[in-house]
């Protein structure tokens, strides 16, 4: 049991991934994590952070209403169009971290060699059973206390096309998500020096405050999420498993609530 804990707290280091000296590598590594940041969720969370203020000097972030994913657009076919084009920029995210581990010849020791496998699907869905069941009881509790805002997490107009797009997103969101800020930013930061456990605070940090426009219950629920799946990826060095364990938890919250809204009042 002292053992396993030891292993917990202090997970080792996977071979290949070594810290860079050589200044020139170390400014590009910097700045391609700037430029990414830039892209994908760091400007996400300093825009959330904003939101936040926002609702707080305004009425209150308890009184605010926050859809995950609404309509665009009255017309149904560019409606579609744009959820779709939404889906394909969260997979290009997904890519593009992918694609510099690559680059930089880490994506096999990042856990992204091979694609997803059959001996993925029972931990992904461990993980999504262990986070999405507290979760869903701590945004009751948040939402109690006045620390969220009323979630609408899909639109409820009963269209035949939303249900798989909502799907789609969800899978986006998982890939985008678990591959940039779990694999990438990680692998990235140990590569600077950082520690196994500040790299895993640096991830879980960036995962709530993206989140935060959804209010401070949302953003300590993720940055909880994220430390627990970014141990895990230290300690199994594999993604795939996240990946599944957040596209399950999306559907389930986009599709169940589509499905299941009169009986989800709790939520807003």
């Amino acid at each position: 049991m002292r053992s396993r804990l030891r292993l917990i707290l202090h997970p080792p280091d996977r071979t290949g991934i070594d810290v860079v000296t050589d200044p020139a590598s170390r400014r590009g590594i910097l700045i391609e994590l700037v430029i990414v940041g830039i892209l994908t969720f760091a400007f996400s969370a300093l825009s959330a952070a904003l939101s936040l203020l926002e609702a707080q000097l305004g009425a209150g972030i308890s009184d605010t209403t926050v859809a995950l994913n609404p309509s665009t657009s009255s017309n149904a076919a560019i409606d579609a169009v744009r959820e779709i084009m939404r889906a394909v920029r969260l997979f290009a995210i997904a890519a593009l971290g992918a694609y510099l581990l690559w680059r930089g010849g880490l994506l096999r020791r990042a856990g992204l060699g091979r694609g997803p496998r059959a001996s993925d699907v029972p931990p992904g869905l461990a993980l999504a059973a262990a986070v999405g069941l507290p979760g869903l009881a701590l945004v009751a509790v948040a939402r109690l206390l006045g620390l969220n805002a009323s979630l609408v997490p899909a639109e409820t107009d009963g269209l035949w096309w939303r249900w798989p797009i909502l799907i789609l997103l969800a899978v986006g969101n998982g890939a985008a998500e678990e591959i940039v800020v779990v694999a990438y930013f990680i692998t990235r930061l140990r590569q600077l020096g950082l520690g196994a456990d500040g790299a895993l605070a640096s991830s879980a940090l960036l995962r709530g405050g993206y989140h935060l426009y959804q209010g401070v219950g949302a953003g300590l629920g993720n940055a909880v999420m994220g430390l627990i799946f970014g141990r895990w990826y230290q300690l199994t060095g594999r993604v795939w498993p996240l990946v599944i364990a957040h596209s399950v938890m999306d559907i389930v919250a986009f599709v169940g609530y589509a499905l299941l809204h009169d009986q989800l009042s709790w939520i807003n």
